[in-house]
């Protein structure tokens, strides 16, 4: 959490040792949602007045996220897993590269930004490298709202056109249900004069999350998790306190690794209509599941292999692809994953092969044909989702693995392993003196005896 977590020592000297075969009992708690806090600490800045994050999870994504905050003059408060955020004294100024850099989120400041103060500055946002996710989506929609927006040097500078004060409401209609840019379109536009409606909006629960605060602040959505959103501009955003929603990806995670070691689990607390893509094809899969409020539980039986296409919301969500892929590596059958979403979120397909699991892989379709075991390894995880597909897939293997790349399951998971231990599973973050290079890890210690795979 922003400025009083205990820091770990530098995330690529460290790795997670899992001893296999695992199985999982009991109840785990789910975090609030990362995707969902990043937007609401944006949103924060559409206002003067205090707002209270509450159910806020401590990840270095949301340290970096307000870091930025603090630069631009926030003031913050932690306690514990709730933020007080206080924006009164904010500058407008550029945002410094080492910042922005790796967190994509951070481009989600320039609609509440311009909307506010009529200017922004931001150098272009990164994150995972898993495809492309190209900002043309918010530039376009911002663009029609009223804004004049120059690229150059890998700073986007955005100013409001001639003499206007105030973006103007439009109709946008996106190419794609853009996430991010539904996102920042909203925050723009609730401080914009008159209507604006976006068409072909995204529907996730963390679109809904954001319009909820917002609404709460003062102002006019309609229609959020519909693919038309109405938004009235209004004068100015008052403050409020606002929980974040549970994070699905993070429950659909454990109840695939419930699935994936026959171990039933209850996990709370959740949102169950967020996660119906995802039960609905464990149950396919060969899984009981039920719903008890805002707790579910999962009982699995034989495994058996199904298909799956990613999908924007209510769709089987791309954060889930890669676990449920590790999943299927051990299921009776011969399944299908196609990944529509991210041209390079296949990742993880040579390192479960590596494993011995049988996946071949074209473009973006892997075909997998289950295997009864497959074999614990060191491996390097690329991405924060492929981090958490290779931790469940050392939990299944047959011997000991060690997963390094945990920069990138510390983005997205709150106290992964100390919530697997407490289901039962051996595992333990080992701090050893490492260097890294651009193409590999080097360990200074070679590990116990065994097997060997590392990142391309």
């Amino acid at each position: 959490m922003i400025c009083e977590s205990i820091k770990k020592s530098y995330l690529k000297s460290q790795n997670l040792k899992i001893f296999g075969e695992g199985k999982l009992s009991g109840i785990v708690e789910i975090s609030g949602a990362k995707n969902s806090a990043l937007v609401l600490l944006a949103a924060s800045l559409l206002t003067n007045e205090r707002i209270i994050l509450e159910n806020v999870p401590s990840l270095t994504d949301i340290e970096k996220m307000g870091n930025i905050l603090k630069n631009l003059g926030v003031n913050l408060v932690v306690k514990r897993n709730q933020l007080e955020i206080d924006s009164k004294n904010i500058a407008i100024k550029e945002l410094p590269y080492e910042l922005v850099n790796g967190l994509r989120a951070s481009f989600f400041c320039i609609g509440a930004l311009l909307t506010k103060f009529g200017e922004a500055k931001l150098p272009l946002p990164g994150g995972c490298n898993i495809g492309l996710r190209p900002i043309d989506e918010h530039i376009n929609g911002l663009k029609a709202l009223g804004a004049e927006i120059l690229i150059k040097d890998g700073i986007v500078k955005a100013k409001l056109k001639g003499k206007k004060n105030r973006l103007f409401g439009t109709h946008i209609k996106l190419k794609c249900p853009s996430v991010g840019a539904t996102e920042t379109l909203i925050m723009a536009a609730s401080l914009a004069e008159g209507r604006t409606t976006i068409e072909n909006a995204a529907r996730e629960p963390e679109v809904q999350d954001l319009c909820q605060m917002l609404n709460k602040m003062g102002a006019k959505i309609y229609d959020s998790g519909k693919e038309k959103i109405i938004i009235d501009g209004v004068n100015k955003l008052n403050g409020c306190t606002h929980k974040v929603i549970p994070d699905r990806i993070e429950a659909g995670t454990f109840l695939i690794a419930a699935a994936a070691t026959s171990s039933s689990i209850t996990i709370s607390p959740v949102i169950p209509n967020h996660l119906e893509a995802v039960t609905n094809k464990l149950q396919e899969s060969g899984s009981k599941i039920t719903i008890k409020g805002n707790s579910i539980t999962i009982y699995p039986k034989e495994l058996k292999a199904v298909n799956i296409k990613t999908a924007p919301f209510p769709g089987f969500p791309t954060d889930l692809q890669a676990p449920f892929t590790a999943l299927m590596t051990i299921a009776n059958g011969e399944s299908k994953i196609t990944e529509t979403i991210f041209e390079n979120r296949m990742n993880h397909i040579h390192l479960l092969n590596e494993m011995g699991a049988s996946i071949k892989l074209n473009k973006n379709v892997a075909y997998i044909k289950g295997v009864k075991k497959i074999k614990g390894m060191d491996l390097v995880a690329s991405d924060l989702r492929s981090s958490a597909a290779l931790i469940i897939a050392g939990i299944i293997a047959k011997g000991i693995s060690r997963i390094y790349g945990l920069e990138h399951l510390d983005r997205g998971y709150e106290n992964f392993e100390s919530k697997l231990k407490i289901l039962g599973i051996k595992i333990n973050r080992e701090f050893k003196k490492r260097t890294f290079t651009e193409k590999e890890y080097k360990i200074d210690q070679d590990p116990e005896d065994v097997p060997k795979c590392r990142a391309a």
